[in-house]
Parts: C-alpha cells; structure tokens; sequence
C-alpha cells in the first residue's frame, strides 16, 4: 500500500480510526489523570488505602481501549493491517467516520466524567475504606454508556460493506 496512492475513501477510513483512537484515547488519559492526582492525594494521607484507590484510577482509562478496539476492526476490515487494503469509495469512508463517532465522542466525555466520580470516590474511600465497592459502582456506572458506544460502533463499522 503505497501511501501516494490512496483513494479519497481510504483516506477518510484512516482519519476514522485516528479519531477513534484519539478523541476516545484524549479523554481516558484526562480521566485518569484527574483520578491519578486526587489518588496522590488521598494516598499521602491515608497509605493503606492504596491498592483500592488503583482500580478507581484505572477505569476511566477503557475508554481509550475501546477507541483502539474500534480502530483495529476498521483497520482489519478494510486489509490495511494486512498490506493490501481494498477499495473503499467516498461515501464508505465517510460511513466509518460516522460509525467512529459514538465511541470516539462518547468515549471522549464519558472517560473524563467516570474520572471525577472515580476522584470523587477516592475521597469517600480515604476517609471509610469499607465503602471501596460503592465507589467503584458509582464510577463503573458512567462506564455503561462507554460500553453502549463502543457496541454501536462496533455494528456500525460491521455493518459497512466494501
């Protein structure tokens, strides 16, 4: 595949699954960091509670995952992984960017508010340990609708025949 030869639609393929993988990927990393910082926090008061504060950190970092997950399908659907991608006109290619979108949009908002709950939770669990498990329900909750977008894009990219 040579990148001087590349049709419009395959190009516009690629631009899906980068923003796929971006926009999802930029909300994880600002969720996590959100978390990662209110967990240095509450770790420096409160050292035990360590461990427990690790799962609530690293939740709101699967919505990046699922952005690559998406990304990766496109990519072996259409043969690029493989070297030899097939033909793929405009309209499918603006069909993968609109079938990215739930993940990519979803993923980017849903990733930095799972990282405040995640926060949130953190505070929660430094001053009652006992209460670990709610904090990781309230934040698994947000995670649903991540999940939710990550299955519509799934279909969507499925559904794109070439």
């Amino acid at each position: 595949m040579d990148i001087n030869t590349l049709s419009l639609g395959q190009f516009l393929t690629f631009v899906a699954a980068a923003l796929s993988v971006i926009l999802a990927g930029w909300g994880s990393a600002k969720g996590v960091g959100l978390a990662g910082q209110t967990s240095a926090g509450v770790s420096t008061e409160n050292p035990e509670v360590n461990s427990k504060l690790m799962v609530l950190q690293i939740l709101p970092g699967t919505q990046g995952i699922y952005g690559f997950l998406i990304a990766v399908i496109i990519l072996v659907n259409t043969g690029a992984l493989g070297g030899n991608m097939a033909a793929v006109g405009v309209s499918q290619g603006l069909m993968y960017i609109g079938a990215v979108l739930p993940v990519a949009l979803v993923g980017l908002l849903s990733a930095i508010h799972q990282g405040k709950v995640a926060a949130a939770g953190m505070l929660m669990v430094g001053q009652h340990p006992d209460m670990s498990g709610k904090a990781i329900t309230m934040t698994v909750m947000v995670e649903t609708y991540a999940v939710l977008a990550l299955l519509a894009s799934f279909l969507m990219v499925n559904a794109i025949k070439l």
